[in-house]
C-alpha cells in the first residue's frame, strides 16, 4: 500500500491512515484460514481448529477446522448485544463438507452474521463467483461480458445493507466484515486498473524491491538503518532473466496492483456512504491489507491456473507467456511470479505460507476520528490479528463473554490494541506469539524472533518439496529490536537463547493445539482426508444434486471409476449437462453437446480430453455409461475412457493424464446444471439439460 511505502495507489488506505494510525508491526497466520479464523474469534487459529485450511482437514483438534462453541466469534457477539451483523465476501470459515444446501448451518458466517453474501473456498474465479446468499446458492447478477467482477458487487451488497440498516433501524450499531480476495491467486482486475500500471515495473523486483526499503525508512515505517533480509537463492537477480521472464513477470505485477487499487477503490465507495449518512466521525474502520503476506504460489515464472501449483503441475514459461493478454481477466486463475512476491515482502524474505517475517506481516490502518487524536500517527507495538477481536469489543463496550449458548468460552489469546489509540510509546502488551504451518515456525517474545523454515517453503510445489525431519531442522535467531528486517542470524552467537525461545514454542504450541504437526497438506492428507457427504465408494444423486463440495463425494482421482446416468429424451432434442465436477481449472463433464453423449476431461486446463459418441442420444430413456481404465503406477497417471449408451460401446479415449489431488477450489459437483465456470470452453454455463434425469451414480474401483 502507498501508505507503507508499496507501489500501489491506495487513496482510501491512505485516507484511513491520515484520519487514524498505521500499525507498522501487525502479523497474521501464514495463510488465509487460520489468519480469518484468528481474526474472528481473538484466539489462535489452531486453538478453533483451523492450523491450516478446510481441504486439508484431518481428525486432530487443532485441524478440524470445526469452529467450536467455546470460542465465539466477534460477529456472534455482537449481535447477542444488539448489533445488526453482515459478512459479505469471502469465508473460508466452514468445513468443506459442510458447504451443502442441506447444510448443518451452525458453522457457516450466518452463526455470527445475520446476513451473508459470498463465497467459500480459499480462491475462487472473481468473474464466475460461486456466490451464496445466506444459506442459497445465486449466480451473479450479470457476466463478465456485461461488466461483472465480484469486487464491485461486494461493495454493492455492503451499501446496500449499510443502507438498510440505516433506514430500518436508525439508531441500531452494526458490524460488516468485509472480505475482498481478488489480489490473491486469482489475481483479477478489471482491464482500466491494470493499464494504470503500464511499464512501472520494467526495471524489475529487486529495483522495487530497493524503492520500496526505501520509502518505508523515509516513511517511518521501518527504523532507520533497517537492512532487508536476504531472499531465498532460488530467485534469480532481475538481471540474469530472459526477456519473456521479464514482460510476464513485470505484467503480472501490473495486474496485482490493479487488483489492489480496485479493492481500495471499492471500499471507498463503501466509506463514502458511510461518510454521506453521518456515521462516518463515530464508525471504527480497521483496514487490513491481507490475511497472509505476499502469495509466491506463481512460482519462478507465473502461473494462469494455480491448481497446477496445488497439483505439482508446472506451467512452463511458454504455457503463460502465450496468455500475456488475458492476465487477470476471465479466463486467468494465476499469479505473479515469485520474485515480485519477495519484494513486496519487503524488508523480510520469504511470504505466504512460511512463517517468517514477510509470510506474516501485513500493512494495517485504523481509524475512528471521534476517539483516535494522533491524526497519520504510527504505532511500532507488536500486534496480531487475535488481537482485533478484543479491540472491536472493547471500542464497542462490549466484555468478551464468559458463557455463549450454555458453553463456556475459553478465554481470548489477543490483546486490545486500544491502548495505543492515545500513546504511541506504550509498553507492548502482546509479547509472545507462535507461529505454525505444515511443519514451518517461528516464536516471537519481547523483541526476539527465532524460527525454521520447514514443508511448504513458499516457492516449490509441495509434491517437489523434500521432507526433511522435524529433528534435522535449522533455526534462525534474530534480535528485531536492532534487527527489523531479519537480516543477521545471531543462532550462533545465542545458542542458550534460541533454546529458551525452542522451549517456548514448545509451550506455546502444547498450550494451543499445534501438535501433531505434519510436513506439507500432502502428508497431512495422509492422516485421513475430510468427511465425506456418503460413505463407501458408490453413491448415487438425483436431478436436485448441486453446490456439492468436490471434497463431499465420490473421490474418482488416481483410480478407475464409472458414471451412470439413467436419462430421458422426450422429444429427441435433449441438450446440456448431466453430471460435472470442477470447471475452467480443471474437472469432468457428461453432457449432451450437440446431441450426442459427450465426456470432457480437464487437465488443469493444459490438456483436455473429449470423448463423443458418433450418434445421438437416441429418443426416449437411455443409460449413459462412462467407464475409466486407470493406468495405475502412481499418482495423476493416464487410462482408458470407455463411453456405453444402453450397453452398447458407441466411443472409447484416451486420457493420457489426470489431476491426482484437487479440480479447483470451490467449484462445485453438479447434477443436470453446471453452477460454475465450464469444463470446457464449447459450453456455457449453466447449460442446464433440457431432457429428465433419473439418477446419477459415481463408483470408483
Amino acid at each position: 500500500m502507498s501508505a507503507f511505502g508499496g507501489p500501489v495507489n491506495t487513496p482510501v488506505f491512505d485516507r484511513i491512515a491520515k484520519s487514524g494510525l498505521r500499525f507498522t508491526d501487525f502479523h497474521t497466520h501464514a495463510i488465509c484460514a487460520a489468519s480469518r479464523a484468528a481474526l474472528l474469534t481473538g484466539r489462535n487459529g489452531h486453538s478453533v481448529g483451523f492450523g491450516c485450511l478446510p481441504e486439508t482437514a484431518v481428525g486432530f483438534s487443532g485441524y478440524n477446522t470445526i469452529h467450536p462453541p467455546k470460542a465465539a466469534d466477534v460477529l456472534e457477539i455482537l449481535r447477542m448485544n444488539g448489533y445488526g451483523t453482515a459478512w459479505i465476501g469471502k469465508s473460508d470459515f466452514t468445513p468443506s463438507w459442510e458447504v451443502t444446501m442441506a447444510g448443518p448451518f451452525d458453522h457457516w458466517p450466518t452463526k455470527g452474521a445475520e446476513y451473508f453474501y459470498g463465497f467459500f473456498g480459499p480462491g475462487v474465479s472473481q468473474w464466475y463467483t460461486p456466490l451464496w446468499r445466506n444459506h442459497t446458492p445465486v449466480w451473479p447478477p450479470k457476466t463478465p461480458e456485461e461488466g461483472y467482477i465480484f469486487d464491485d458487487d461486494m461493495a454493492n451488497e455492503a451499501i446496500g445493507w449499510i443502507d438498510q440498516q440505516k433506514s430500518i433501524h436508525p439508531d441500531k450499531p452494526w458490524i460488516l466484515y468485509y472480505a475482498p480476495t481478488s489480489a490473491k491467486a486469482p489475481v483479477a482486475a478489471p482491464k482500466e486498473f491494470i493499464d494504470k500500471y503500464r511499464g512501472k515495473f520494467d526495471d524489475g523486483y529487486d529495483k522495487l524491491r530497493e524503492r520500496i526499503l526505501a520509502r518505508q525508512i523515509e516513511m517511518g515505517i521501518v527504523p532507520p538503518g533497517t537492512k532487508p533480509s536476504p531472499g531465498p537463492d532460488v530467485i534469480p537477480p532481475w538481471d540474469k532473466l530472459t526477456d519473456t521472464d521479464k514482460k510476464v513477470g513485470a505484467r503480472w505485477m501490473e495486474v496485482f496492483c490493479g487488483a489492489v487499487e480496485h479493492i481500495d477503490y471499492q471500499i471507498g465507495r463503501i466509506v463514502d456512504f458511510i461518510e454521506q449518512s453521518g456515521d462516518l466521525d463515530n464508525t471504527l474502520i480497521i483496514y487490513i491489507a491481507g490475511d497472509n503476506g505476499p502469495d509466491p504460489e506463481g512460482g519462478l515464472h507465473g502461473i494462469m491456473n494455480k491448481l497446477t501449483y496445488v497439483n505439482g503441475i508446472p506451467e512452463s514459461l511458454d504455457d503463460v507467456a502465450k496468455h500475456m493478454d488475458e492476465f487477470g481477466g476471465p479466463k486467468s486463475f494465476g499469479c505473479y511470479p515469485v520474485g515480485w512476491a519477495y519484494a513486496t515482502s519487503g524488508p523480510y524474505s520469504y511470504g505466504k505460507m512460511v512463517t517468517s517475517g514477510g509470510g506474516c506481516s501485513v500493512a494495517v490502518a485504523i481509524s475512528w476520528p471521534a476517539r483516535i487524536k494522533n491524526k497519520g500517527g504510527l504505532r511500532p507495538q507488536f500486534t496480531h490479528e487475535i488481537d482485533i477481536c478484543p479491540t472491536i469489543l472493547e471500542a464497542a463496550g462490549v466484555p468478551a463473554p464468559k458463557v455463549v449458548n450454555g458453553t463456556v468460552q475459553e478465554p481470548m489469546a489477543g490483546v486490545s490494541m486500544t491502548y495505543t489509540f492515545d500513546d504511541a510509546t506504550a509498553k507492548d502488551r502482546h509479547t509472545t506469539q507462535y507461529f505454525e504451518l505444515t511443519g514451518s515456525r517461528a516464536i516471537y517474545q519481547d523483541g526476539w524472533w527465532a524460527g525454521t523454515l520447514h514443508g511448504l517453503d513458499g516457492v516449490t510445489t509441495v509434491q517437489a518439496k523434500p521432507i526433511v525431519p522435524f529433528d534435522k531442522d535449522i533455526w534462525q535467531l534474530y534480535d528485531r529490536r536492532n534487527d527489523f528486517g531479519l537480516a543477521t542470524d545471531l543462532a550462533a552467537q545465542h545458542p542458550e537463547k534460541l533454546k529458551e525461545l525452542q522451549a517456548l514454542f514448545d509451550h506455546e504450541a502444547r498450550k494451543y493445539d499445534v501438535y501433531p504437526m505434519a510436513d506439507n497438506p500432502v502428508e497431512m492428507r495422509m492422516f485421513g482426508t475430510p468427511p465425506a457427504l456418503v460413505a463407501g465408494n458408490k453413491a448415487s444423486y438425483g436431478p436436485d444434486t448441486q453446490r456439492l463440495p468436490e471434497d463431499g463425494v465420490i473421490d474418482i482421482k488416481n483410480r478407475s471409476f464409472s458414471i451412470v446416468a439413467e436419462v430421458e429424451n422426450p422429444d429427441g432434442n435433449a441438450e446440456g449437462m448431466i453430471n460435472t465436477c470442477g470447471g475452467e481449472t480443471g474437472g469432468y463433464a457428461l453432457m449432451i453437446q450437440n446431441g450426442k453423449p459427450t465426456f470432457i476431461y480437464n487437465w488443469v486446463a493444459l490438456e483436455r480430453y473429449t470423448i463423443t459418441s458418433p450418434d445421438p442420444l437416441p429418443k426416449g430413456k437411455s443409460t449413459i455409461r462412462l467407464d475409466f481404465a486407470y493406468d495405475g503406477g502412481g499418482l495423476g497417471k493416464g487410462g482408458t475412457a470407455t463411453l456405453l449408451v444402453n450397453g452398447t460401446k458407441v466411443a472409447e479415449g484416451r486420457i493420457a493424464k489426470t489431476v491426482p489431488f484437487l479440480f479447483s477450489m470451490a467449484e462445485t459437483f453438479d447434477v443436470g446444471m453446471d453452477w460454475c465456470t465450464p469444463v470446457s470452453p464449447t459450453y456455457k454455463v449453466p447449460f442446464k439439460f433440457t431432457g429428465k434425469i433419473k439418477l446419477v451414480t459415481i463408483e470408483a474401483k
